[in-house]
């Protein structure tokens, strides 16, 4: 993998995040790549495609983004001479991830499976308690709505997991996360 586009890839996302504090940041995309990483290397994927994939898979995101067709991962992308074929193939991925938009689906391809268990898996455990806290203060959530969410999103990650790494991974956050929401229901009551 090169080093340099690796690094690059970071400078760009970071100044594309740099005003966001609702937990999709600079610091959740580097902790996809690294879940990204570390899945992988269990399974046998191109890992130019998921590691440009990983780092820029929230380049795009509607929630942050008025773009259409990855326009600000393409235009990455482009500009590091990345052949068209494999830009159509890293967007594949990235179109692959989003919950919302691919909920029950498994993606085709290992990078795409890799990437979207990566990125689920920041949803889950300790990072994902305080990443749905973050996002709901962005959005003027009350706690009890920001709860709500595990219900309607973040309990439900663990069963639609792809690979076994991220199967493993995805067990012991959703357990933490039970935990939390059962200590949450005893303080609040």
């Amino acid at each position: 993998m090169n080093k340099q586009l690796v690094e690059e890839a970071i400078a760009y996302i970071s100044d594309l995040f740099k005003d966001n504090s609702d937990g999709h940041d600079l610091d959740h995309s580097l902790r996809v790549y690294r879940n990204a990483m570390k899945i992988a290397e269990k399974e046998n994927g191109d890992l130019e495609i998921i590691t440009m994939a990983a780092l820029l898979h929230d380049a795009d995101d509607h929630k942050l983004f008025n773009t259409t067709d990855n326009e600000n991962a393409r235009k990455f992308l482009i500009s590091h001479g990345i052949n068209e074929e494999k830009i159509a193939k890293i967007c594949e991925v990235i179109n692959a991830i989003s919950f919302s938009k691919n909920r029950g689906k498994r993606p085709e391809t290992i990078e795409g499976q890799i990437v979207q268990d990566a990125d689920r898996l920041d949803a889950l455990g300790a990072i994902g308690i305080a990443r749905t806290f973050a996002y709901g203060g962005t959005h003027h959530r009350s706690l009890s709505s920001s709860v709500e969410h595990f219900h309607e999103k973040l309990l439900l990650l663990k069963d639609e997991m792809n690979t076994a790494e991220g199967k493993r991974i995805a067990e012991e956050r959703h357990r933490f996360m039970e935990e939390f929401l059962k200590r949450y229901r005893e303080e609040t009551q």
